[in-house]
């Protein structure tokens, strides 16, 4: 079972295997459009697309009227029913790609323990590594038969907004920021109407986990990073904009042997859209 990491040479020696799901996660947030179309001109084979925006998120306003975030998790019935149409069964091995270092695979690659689903993992590199491994990239795509994954226990933890909230006080989490430190400062926010971060976050931008090839540093290297800044997983928070790239974070930090860390699914998007909330700026 591959659970946290796979390359691009093993991954090859499977594709066609029936019991592996290859999930194509490439996504731009500024251009919606951008991931569906990079799948139709080439993708792995035997892949299927999975959309960010609609198949690994839920509506972005609650049944109380409330704002949830850019990418609030879906219902995990709906995330089932979506995870069964690409064919996924309780035994499958699932590989989650994208084209950004895993920016977006490890959303996939969350949910999937969200549910209970421990075999998935996310392709080092994502397509730069299968390129570099001169492996080709295809253009048909035909459907699975519908798979029988079912809920078990999760097997990751998700905090609420009420919680930091009550968090601001008590100081019992280390919430850790995972956007680009200009943006964890306050400046140039582009996405989101209202620049800063939670107070007492720390930031370790996502990237800060990848070496030059794109590839996630060694766990070594990992554990001397990220020990310092979350303190003890159990205690340590993981959030971003909209709950995406935390779980890059998340997925460094299983790989540096360091797991147990939560996510605040609602993430920046959400904190930043009640005004009673307080905001910080410049640096930790």
């Amino acid at each position: 079972m591959y659970a946290t990491l796979i390359d691009a040479p093993t991954l090859a020696q499977h594709v066609t295997d029936p019991r592996w799901v290859v999930l194509d996660c490439r996504h731009d947030l500024m251009n919606p459009d951008f991931g569906r179309n990079a799948f139709a001109e080439g993708h792995l084979q035997n892949a299927q697309y999975a959309n960010i925006d609609t198949d690994l998120s839920g509506p972005k306003v609650g049944a109380d009227g409330r704002f949830r975030g850019r990418h609030p998790l879906p219902e995990r019935e709906q995330l089932l029913a979506t995870l069964r149409g690409w064919g996924i069964n309780d035994d499958s091995q699932v590989v989650a790609y994208d084209a950004h270092g895993g920016m977006f695979a490890a959303r996939l690659w969350w949910l999937l323990r969200w549910v209970g689903h421990g075999a998935v993992a996310v392709l080092d590199g994502g397509l730069a590594s299968w390129h570099a491994a001169g492996l080709p990239l295809v253009t048909p795509s035909a459907p699975r038969p519908t798979g029988n994954i079912a809920a078990k226990p999760a097997l990751v933890r998700t905090v609420s907004v009420g919680e930091l909230v009550e968090n601001l006080d008590a100081k019992r989490l280390q919430v850790v920021d995972a956007r680009a430190n200009d943006r964890f400062r306050g400046e140039n926010e582009t996405i989101d109407p209202v620049g800063g971060h939670i107070p007492g976050a720390r930031n370790r931008f996502f990237k800060d986990n990848l070496r030059a090839d794109g590839r996630l540093k060694d766990a070594a290297t990992l554990r001397q990073e990220l020990a310092p800044i979350i303190g003890t997983p159990a205690g340590a928070v993981m959030q971003c904009g909209s709950g995406v790239t935390a779980c890059h974070n998340l997925l460094a930090l299983e790989v540096a042997g360091l797991p147990g860390a939560a996510l605040y699914p609602g993430s920046w998007s959400e904190w930043c859209a009640d005004s009673a909330r307080p905001i910080a700026t410049g640096p930790a």
